[in-house]
């Protein structure tokens, strides 16, 4: 006879099992977020789903076969840490494809047997590196690498280029001082002829979100194209992406002939460029290319030395041409911007007028980039049209309250963090990468590590390399040790404090 009690009782432990384990797991995403960046996250991890926490293994699974073998291949080790925080058994995970039938999250306490997809558990230690089989076929002479059958579709899909927007073309390019330079680079690129000596190569365009990289760079492209040249227009993830379907597919040879036959490639938002195999890749194409005189542009947040992630001779290579800062817009130019929005605005609702003093005041509140000034005249519009009432300063003010920010932070390094650290202590920064554990070194030595981490948006495994290539557990101890003694020594609190100001001020 059936309990009911019992019954509840069980059904309430299952509920509880629930929210305790989706709780693990939103704490484990907000780690790899932070660790890795929104973007990387975004990218790889939106679709990464827990399904069961077993026997020291966490199964998880994702939609695509890509996927999986992506985060295998990439993150398995960074997702292994992550669920050493919350999970302390967990040895071990396992990523399957999940079917479209199965339920996306079942319920931990499901007695069924995993799926024979989970039979072999994911050790990062030991799967991380690529076979050698896939090494020798990587670097197969021409003419040994068999392409399997149906790869000719995945080729022509990687090397069509990512899509390019038809109205980012240099006549829609709003020129002003902090862009003239970046500008007249591209132009040279795009319209130089066929057989002419390349002047700027790479030409590596930096600058921070909204400034205009990616419209020079997809201009460059219409114009190039244009004129019958060969082009590819890449952004760095479908680079990746064309890499390991090569890769994949047997189609590696192929794939880098054809890239290697443009006359320009074009890569951005190379930041996001990840993984040992792919930047080697990466650096043989740039090499190959700049040897066999083809145009090369490059586009990412930030100068070449400060792209930690990134290999040194991939950096090198970048340094090596011309390299050109877009900085933040002037308010002239900033006007310019506006008044081309308000008038594409115009077009969709006739009756939508803005005075010259919002539109000034606009200009001089949001200072941070066009995407900003995009959303502010979509604000002024939906006001005007919405209401029915005139725009004023005042409503524009209220209007844009959400967008009006600060000056953003200062970009702290991990060079500057360690020399700042090293003079504080009256230490050299050779003490502190070095394998030294005296109590004058060890000390500052995990101050730097922790300022690191919660400072920079390294992660822990390339902190460890930057400090004298100690394992990420290392710095994991550090952080945690001085997190534990700020806390209850107000002395090390304060000097922490008077640190991290000297490394933020502009």
């Amino acid at each position: 006879m059936l309990n009911p009690r019992r019954n509840e009782s069980r059904k309430s432990s299952d509920d509880s099992r629930d929210a305790l384990k989706e709780d693990s797991w939103s704490a484990i995403c907000r780690r790899l977020r932070a660790e890795l960046g929104e973007a990387v996250f975004s990218s790889w991890f939106a679709r990464l789903e827990l399904e069961r926490v077993e026997d020291n293994v966490a199964y998880l699974s994702v939609p695509t076969k890509f996927l999986k073998n992506w985060i295998q291949m990439h993150y398995a080790e960074k997702i292994l840490t992550a669920f050493g925080g919350e999970f302390r058994n967990v040895k071990q995970i396992a990523i399957s494809v999940r079917s479209s039938s199965r339920p996306m999250t079942p319920r931990v306490g499901e007695p069924e047997r995993p799926p024979p997809e989970f039979a072999a558990a994911y050790d990062p230690q030991i799967s991380a590196k690529p076979s050698s089989s896939e090494i020798q076929r990587f670097s197969a002479p021409h003419g040994q690498s068999k392409a399997k059958p149906g790869t000719r579709e995945a080729e022509g899909e990687v090397l069509a280029g990512s899509p390019l927007d038809r109205r980012l073309n240099f006549s829609t390019f709003l020129v002003g001082k902090s862009n003239q330079l970046a500008y007249a680079s591209a132009q040279e690129v795009a319209f130089a002829q066929p057989g002419e000596q390349l002047r700027f190569n790479p030409l590596y365009l930096h600058a921070a979100v909204g400034l205009g990289k990616t419209h020079l760079l997809q201009a460059i492209a219409h114009a190039a194209t244009a004129a019958k040249r060969r082009v590819i227009y890449l952004t760095a993830e479908k680079f990746m992406h064309g890499f390991v379907c090569a890769l994949k597919a047997e189609t590696a040879i192929a794939f880098k002939e054809r890239l290697r036959a443009i006359d320009i490639l074009i890569i951005d938002d190379v930041q996001f460029l990840q993984g040992k195999s792919i930047q080697q890749e990466f650096c043989h194409t740039l090499n190959a290319l700049i040897d066999a005189r083809r145009q090369i542009v490059i586009a990412a947040d930030r100068p070449p030395a400060d792209l930690e992630s990134l290999d040194e001779r991939v950096r090198s290579r970048f340094a090596g041409g011309l390299c050109v800062e877009m900085g933040t817009l002037d308010e002239n130019l900033r006007v310019k911007l506006l008044e081309a929005r308000v008038a594409a605005a115009k077009l969709l609702h006739p009756n939508f007028e803005i005075s010259s003093a919002v539109l000034s005041y606009v200009a001089s509140a949001i200072q941070t980039n066009g995407r900003d000034l995009d959303g502010a005249v979509n604000r002024l519009v939906a006001h005007a049209c919405l209401t029915g009432m005139p725009l004023s300063v005042e409503t524009a003010e209220a209007a844009i309250r959400d967008l009006i920010r600060t000056r953003e932070p200062k970009r702290v390094k991990i060079e500057d963090i360690q020399k700042l650290v090293a003079s504080h202590y009256n230490v050299t920064k050779a003490d502190i990468l070095s394998a030294r554990r005296t109590a004058n070194v060890v000390r500052p030595r995990q101050i730097a590590m922790y300022l690191a981490k919660t400072l920079t948006p390294r992660s822990l495994p390339e902190i460890g390399r930057r400090f004298g290539g100690r394992d990420h557990t290392t710095v994991l101890h550090a952080v945690r040790k001085i997190e534990a003694l700020a806390g209850t020594d107000g002395r090390l609190s304060e000097e922490i404090d008077l640190l991290k100001r000297l490394l933020t001020e502009n």
